[in-house]
């Protein structure tokens, strides 16, 4: 879901990354330094995943685990994404300096909000609830993210709504992948570092 350079309008590009610079600031207000070790792994978790191309028609797709890192780390997905995909773009020219801003936003915005509609469903003691929260957290931010790139590339320019629908409709596949990755990895946290899915703020659910 990279947007790359030279694609988007100037407001788009400023609006976004005016969002980006306020939710990394929030984000690095409430990061304590005990959580920078958690926030570099879930970096570079999404660093490696997202670099995984799946060959998908005329197009690829690949994981993002926004979701996951939304349930996890609240606003602090904001510096962690936004580390990822600046040496993403560096190193490999995925996307680039310019869409920074809005490439951080489209991903980890949806990730903010999984955290503050799912985390207390994903924390539950009961099973069935914790499982539909992880899948709707997984799923939900792969969606949110889709239609945040769609939704940038109508602003930019009304002749990208055909490519806006086929990015919406290209990761349909991951949507699913990632909301059941979601539930296997918050079950698998919940049994072995229950701590890291403690809420620092309650979540409305």
């Amino acid at each position: 879901m990279h947007i790359s350079e030279g694609v988007l309008a100037a407001p788009v590009l400023v609006g976004g990354a005016a969002i980006c610079i306020g939710g990394t600031a929030l984000g690095l207000r409430r990061m304590s330094q005990d959580e920078v070790p958690k926030v570099a792994v879930l970096t570079a978790a999404f660093f490696v995943a997202s670099l995984v191309h799946v060959p998908l028609g005329p197009s690829s797709v690949h994981l993002i685990l926004n979701g996951l890192i939304g349930l996890i780390l609240g606003w602090a997905a904001f510096p962690a994404l936004l580390i990822a995909l600046f040496f993403q773009a560096i190193f490999f020219q995925f996307g680039g300096l310019t869409v920074l801003g809005v490439n951080t936003v489209n991903m980890a915005f949806p990730g903010v909000v999984a955290y503050y509609l799912c985390s207390g469903m994903a924390r539950s003691d009961n099973h069935l609830l914790s499982i539909v929260g992880g899948f709707i957290a997984g799923a939900g931010a792969v969606a949110g993210a889709g239609i945040l790139v769609a939704v940038s590339l109508y602003l930019s320019n009304r002749a990208f709504l055909t490519p806006a629908k086929a990015v919406l409709l290209a990761h349909l596949p991951i949507m699913i992948i990632e909301g059941i990755i979601t539930v296997i990895m918050i079950s698998f946290l919940k049994r072995v570092k229950p701590e890291l899915l403690r809420a620092k703020e309650d979540a409305p659910c």
